[in-house]
């Protein structure tokens, strides 16, 4: 009489050892991309709040005019009310034609430990600093 083996049906050791490895190691790459789109998604937010702080910037001094908010010289502030806390920072340079200024906004904050900034520039016109005579012309 001839003995005959089963194999018994199912997996062994090594197999099932090896699928929780590839198991895991899936897990692993997806928490790794969602937490980068989490934070690429929030940095995101912050350049978008920078550039809304540099707009407002940019809006007070066109409706004052360059040549007021040059003379007010309140150049820099920061915006506390705004999470994580952004600085910004106005810098003004006369062309020496035709009363245009080039306008610098500078916006910077901290995410974590790391530092990041917004810059924008841009020319505006100033008042005229021709002086008229007694008969209305330059």
């Amino acid at each position: 009489m001839a003995v005959q083996q089963r194999r018994q049906a199912g997996f062994n050791l090594i197999e099932t050892v090896v699928a929780s490895m590839i198991l895991s190691g899936a897990a692993l790459a997806l928490s790794s991309i969602s937490t980068n789109a989490v934070t690429g998604t929030r940095l995101n937010q912050h350049y978008q709040m920078a550039a809304s702080v540099m707009e407002n910037k940019l809006a007070q001094i066109d409706f004052m005019g360059i040549d007021e908010f040059i003379e007010l010289g309140q150049t820099e502030g920061v915006i506390e009310e705004l999470e994580p806390g952004y600085r910004w920072e106005v810098v003004t340079e006369y062309e020496g034609t035709d009363n245009l200024y080039l306008v610098s906004i500078t916006v910077s904050w901290l995410e974590g430990k790391r530092p990041y900034q917004l810059t924008a520039q841009t020319m505006l016109n100033g008042a005229s600093l021709l002086i008229l005579s007694e008969t209305g012309g330059p």
